[in-house]
């Protein structure tokens, strides 16, 4: 079930993006799938949700989004510029107007990268790019979840309504 928040923080990007006949692909990590979750309990998110992955493991990237480790080298994967790469490659593999993608630490541990639990890097690539870095100082894993998906989707409307409309 989307927690009522979330689904609340959807309703207007799915609008917008119905509006202006744009789509999306998300690639998440440490949000659980909660993201495209809260994109999908609008109705008629066939509109603008083109298709999702939970990219949690090396073998996740290698396999959903055909990132090879060479691609990545050097590159942390709970970082921005990873999450950049993820909202790239998620948004031409779809061909979608807009890539989202999250990376993070939802807890109650750090990662092996030396990130504490609730860190999570958030990307959005389209007519208009961002990335964000989220520290929300908590260990609560289902907590850390919910804000991460809340930041993305908070991203993804700022991102959307800063965009110039489809000419």
């Amino acid at each position: 079930m989307v927690p009522g928040s979330l689904g609340a923080l959807a309703a207007p990007i799915a609008t917008r993006l119905r509006e202006r006949r744009q789509t999306v692909g998300v690639a998440e990590s440490s949000a659980g799938g909660l993201i495209s979750a809260a994109l999908l309990s609008v109705p008629g998110a066939s509109a603008y949700f083109l298709g999702a992955g939970v990219i949690y493991t090396r073998d996740a990237r290698r396999a959903l989004l055909g990132v090879p480790d060479r691609a990545v080298t050097g590159i942390r994967s709970a970082s921005e510029p990873y999450a950049l790469l993820k909202a790239r490659r998620i948004r031409d593999l779809l061909g979608a107007t807009w890539g989202l993608a999250e990376t993070g630490a939802a807890g109650p541990t750090g990662n092996r990268y030396g990130d504490a639990a609730g860190h999570a890097c958030i990307a959005v690539s389209g007519p208009v790019e961002r990335v964000i870095t989220l520290e929300t100082g908590t260990d609560d894993r289902e907590a850390n979840m919910g804000a991460f998906a809340r930041a993305a989707l908070e991203l993804l409307e700022a991102c959307v309504t800063a965009a110039p409309p489809p000419a």
